[in-house]
């Protein structure tokens, strides 16, 4: 089984770029996966700077089959430049492994995810597999379920790989929103996967935010199709730390270690939606209350809002 090239999505933080690439070298399939990076431009002069210092580290990465950079010459955006990129390195190879730059992965994260991949391929009801899971204080797996995986109707975004029929599925234009916004039980239905989903998606049609994971976990919904978490995660998201755009500091969603031993063995068929499990993260996804600045903040434009280092959501 040839394993799964690596699209990885870099911008302005060089040592969250670093470690992202370190604990990827530390995966035994490091050596045998081709790496596609790619390189956003500033957005504003401030950035300059440091988009040069993760340029100069990322030509310099050495460890993997094959590393292939793309430095975009204009800013692309977060959105623009996965789905471009995803769709570039999904054509060429029919599946694909995506990282960002403040990911760092379990030594079996590679090892899961073309497990992951080559096990779910043929299962009608898998969208993508994810590695990212949340922690135990948020969020409860049953003592009695027997899986080392799960399936969902929430998509993951932190750490994840699909199939080039599934990706192409996936309506960026969004044609379908003037009927789901008049279908009131539609949007419960999306819903399903957290309270947050249905009003992401409306900030995204509004372009209010710039997000390519709402509209992919839309297509989940749309294709009636899910997606496979670890039952404990392979990933650790070290951009809680007020460092990238689209994240802020959530307590609920970092972890403090990764078992770096366990590796998941015992996949569960795709369509196997366990009630309790959906529940548990359903109340993982509700949103930290906000503060009145932050609601304030957050109705600013997107470009006021990242040009003054404001987080988006």
């Amino acid at each position: 089984m040839m394993s799964a090239p690596i699209a990885l999505f870099v911008y302005n933080r060089p040592m969250h770029t670093r470690r992202t690439v370190e604990a990827l070298l530390k995966n035994d399939l490091a050596s045998e996966s081709d790496l596609f990076i790619f390189s956003d431009a500033p957005k504003r002069p401030e950035a300059d700077n440091a988009v040069r210092k993760v340029r100069e580290y990322i030509r310099k990465i050495t460890g993997f089959k094959s590393v292939r950079i793309v430095e975009r010459d204009r800013n692309w955006g977060l959105a623009n430049s996965i789905i471009n990129g995803v769709t570039s390195v999904v054509n060429e190879y029919g599946r694909v492994i995506v990282l960002e730059d403040d990911l760092v992965t379990s030594p079996h994260f590679l090892e899961y995810m073309n497990a992951a991949l080559h096990y779910y391929e043929k299962d009608p009801k898998a969208f993508s597999v994810g590695a990212y899971n949340f922690p135990a204080k948020t969020m409860t797996i049953p003592i009695d379920y027997q899986w080392d995986t799960y399936a969902s109707v929430r998509c993951c975004s932190w750490g994840w790989g699909t199939w080039i029929d599934r990706w192409k599925r996936v309506d960026w234009s969004m044609e379908y929103y003037e009927s789901f916004r008049q279908d009131r039980v539609a949007q419960e239905s999306f819903n399903r996967g957290g309270p947050d989903l249905t009003q992401t998606l409306k900030r995204q049609h509004e372009r209010r935010i710039d997000s390519w994971a709402i509209r992919f976990g839309y297509a989940h919904y749309a294709n009636q199709m899910h997606c496979i978490y670890p039952v404990k995660t392979l990933v650790s998201n070290i951009g809680l730390d007020h460092s990238g755009i689209h994240c802020g500091v959530n307590p609920q969603w970092s972890h403090a270690s990764i078992d770096e031993h366990w590796m998941p063995l015992k996949f569960c068929s795709a369509n196997n939606l366990d009630v309790r499990i959906l529940q548990s993260l359903y109340h993982a996804c509700v949103p930290p209350r906000r503060s009145i600045v932050t609601r304030i903040l957050q109705r600013l434009p997107i470009w006021l809002r990242s040009s003054r280092g404001i987080l988006i959501g």
